[in-house]
């Protein structure tokens, strides 16, 4: 979920000084779109004897510009220049476990003569510190638990790839990692998904990157191959790790499935091990956590006066006229019912799950397929339930070798960053991740909010989903990157919901290609109505503007080429989906719904409360309807479960508010009081 890379140079070569500096500031720029919420980079001294560590709470732009990494960086260089060698990693972090803000959380973390990077996460580290009870836990991060378990394993075993091996073994989720060490002279490179590549010229010198593409760019820099050498990039592929020898740079490559030596490398102690010495610095704009686990508040009964403020007017609701094929009740937009009671959406309905074959499929993907090991397409990555099922299918039925693509715009939440480490871990599989300014997105969601509360409109909720549509401009950046050529997509046709628009004054167009498109007509519909409530609520006027037509663009106008949606092809069964979800990735569940939709979304439960409280219905209504009119469900079941998938989410619209800087009770009690679209009791 973060950038790592570093760059090694063995004792006595020529590679230039100004050729060294300029790589490794540009490869630190590059992995700085994969995390933006803090930072960190290490150098191997050899004259000294020390590890120096400079990190803190701040962008890896900023560390950059700091003198004490200018300080750090020209005595590596002056160590170099005396034939001493060099060696450096850094990190750009995407805060998942622990907190920004305490230095121990940021990388590289530092623990028993280990100094680690690691991007990813691991899903079971309480059950590893409950099972190693020898060991002891001083951190919240669990990058602390690798640390651990290797170093336990070297002192267990004297055998470095052996080590790696049983300890490596052991973890669940993701993993990319580099690590020095104070008292072995070796550079450890390893992972299970595939997120690494490294450049060599297999003689003196190694750059290592989360993406091929960072590789790419550095090789295009002028200063970057002085000898003008050809030198490819390689991928670290999943289990695999490289023990690198610093002093003559030998590589042993380690295959992780394997507990038995591999490397014949024992874990000689130096003559002179090597001091850790940590420089930190201070954000001093900002010191706001960047993740809080809706976790945090479960406990409901402490904080039952604010609970208890969460409106749900179930029984002023179930009173609601209903269509009598579908739940779609008359506060939705542009309803209207036949003689026998049935809506217009049901009598307009075209089947989606009179599907193509899955062959058909297969066939249309062959031409994309790639034997080169290179990956061969895109597949969109949430988290969600949806995404995982069709990168599943993608890998399994397909047999296409993915990439995994997400884009993380502040509100992908911490359970839905479990649920893709579990799965990338257990497919192999890489994941790309691209972060945006957190803090500034988040930002520009809350004076969104805040305008919306002056004048609550219904047709304006979208607004505040606007920041994360850019990850379709991403994605096909992220294509491009890769000379890949190929879409899978795992949208939901399902998941339609006009209504959104509707409110805005759009009516429904039921032959549309997409779940997403709209004719130039609607576009201008419903340009006009933003237009309209921009001018009654000015404070629309604020940063976001750019984000949030920006967003419209990438969404509606950018080009479809190559563009597959892998539920056009299969069957949807939630049953089956669920069945894979469970018991094959051992995916984990919100705390607050039983559903297993919309959890990795921290969005959702606050703008479905708003439509449940104000018109009575939510994406839930709809979602079942359409599960009723392909016939998947009976309307009496889908009745029962949108009385319990509509309850009020109090954990994750508590994290969401909290997140975004708003007060959870002023907010609360606006939403209350706007005028409902039907009659309460």
């Amino acid at each position: 979920m973060c950038g790592i890379f570093g760059f090694i140079a063995k004792p006595n070569t020529t590679f230039p000084i100004k050729s060294i500096e300029a790589a490794l500031r540009k490869i630190a720029q590059l992995s700085e779109s994969r995390g933006k919420d803090s930072a960190g980079i290490a150098f191997r001294n050899t004259n000294e004897k020390k590890l120096n560590v400079i990190k803190g709470d701040v962008p890896i732009r900023d560390l950059l510009k700091s003198k004490e990494f200018e300080f750090e960086l020209k005595k590596s260089l002056i160590s170099y220049q005396e034939k001493h060698g060099f060696s450096a990693l850094g990190h750009a972090r995407l805060v998942t476990n622990g907190s920004q803000l305490k230095e121990e959380n940021n990388q590289p973390v530092i623990k028993d003569g280990v100094l680690l990077i690691h991007n990813g996460i691991i899903v079971n580290v309480d059950e590893l510190w409950q099972q190693n009870t020898q060991l002891k836990r001083e951190f919240r991060i669990d990058t602390e638990v690798i640390i651990s378990l290797l170093r336990k394993e070297l002192n267990n075993t004297k055998d470095f790839g052996l080590a790696c091996s049983i300890a490596f073994k052991q973890l669940e989720g993701t993993y990319s990692i580099a690590a020095m060490f104070t008292d072995l002279n070796q550079f450890l490179l390893a992972t299970n998904n595939g997120s690494l590549y490294y450049l060599t010229d297999d003689n003196d010198f190694i750059f290592f990157a989360s993406e091929r593409n960072f590789l790419e760019k550095l090789k295009k820099e002028n200063s970057f191959n002085p000898f003008k050498k050809a030198i490819n990039i390689k991928q670290l592929n999943a289990n695999q790790a490289l023990i690198i020898d610093l002093d003559n740079l030998q590589i042993s490559h380690i295959n992780l499935n394997h507990n038995q030596s591999q490397s014949q490398i024992q874990s000689q102690t130096l003559s002179l091990p090597f001091n850790i010495h940590k420089i930190l610095l201070d954000n001093l704009k900002s010191k706001n956590e960047v993740v809080i686990d809706p976790s945090i508040y479960i406990n409901r009964s402490k904080e039952h006066h604010l609970f208890s403020l969460l409106e749900n007017n179930s029984e002023a609701i179930s009173k609601l006229k209903r269509c009598t094929k579908c739940l779609l009740p008359e506060t939705f937009p542009f309803i209207y019912y036949d003689h026998h009671g049935v809506c217009n959406y049901c009598n307009h309905y075209m089947p989606q799950n009179k599907v193509l074959k899955m062959e058909t499929l297969k066939a249309m993907v062959e031409p994309y397929r790639r034997n080169d090991g290179h990956p061969d397409c895109i597949v969109p990555f949430s988290g969600g339930r949806d995404s995982t099922y069709a990168l599943h299918i993608v890998k399994h039925e397909l047999g296409m070798n993915p990439i995994a693509f997400t884009y993380d715009w502040g509100m992908v939440t911490d359970l839905a960053r479990r649920n893709i480490a579990r799965v990338c871990g257990k497919l192999g599989v890489e994941n790309i991740i691209v972060s945006a300014d957190i803090n500034w997105k988040r930002e520009n969601i809350k004076k969104n909010v805040i305008a919306w509360l002056n004048n609550p409109s219904l047709g304006m909720i979208p607004i505040f989903m606007a920041g994360d549509k850019y990850f379709y401009y991403y994605a096909d950046k992220v294509r491009k990157q890769n000379q890949i050529k190929l879409n899978l997509f795992g949208m939901n046709n399902l998941e339609n919901t006009d209504f959104k628009t509707g409110f805005a004054g759009v009516a429904p167009k039921f032959d549309k290609k997409y779940i997403y498109s709209l004719s130039l007509a609607q576009q201008i519909k419903l340009f006009s109505y933003i237009g309209l409530q921009y001018t009654r609520s000015p404070g629309y006027f604020n940063q976001s503007l750019l984000d949030t037509f920006g967003s419209f663009f990438a969404r509606y106008l950018t080009s479809k080429k190559d563009y597959f949606h892998i539920f056009d092809f299969l069957h949807w069964d939630e049953n089956l989906v669920e069945d894979i979800l469970f018991n094959e990735y051992n995916w984990e569940k919100a705390i607050d719904t039983n559903t297993t939709w919309r959890i990795g979304d921290g969005t959702a439960s606050f703008y479905n409360y708003i439509y449940h409280t104000v018109a009575g219905f939510s994406e839930y209504d709809t979602f079942r309807s359409n599960q009723i009119r392909e016939g998947m469900i009976d309307r009496n079941t889908a009745l029962s479960l949108i009385k319990e998938e509509n309850k009020p989410r109090y954990e994750t619209i508590r994290w969401y508010l909290e997140i975004i800087g708003l007060d959870f009770i002023d907010v609360i009690k606006k939403i209350n009081a706007i005028p409902k679209l039907f009659k309460t009791i």
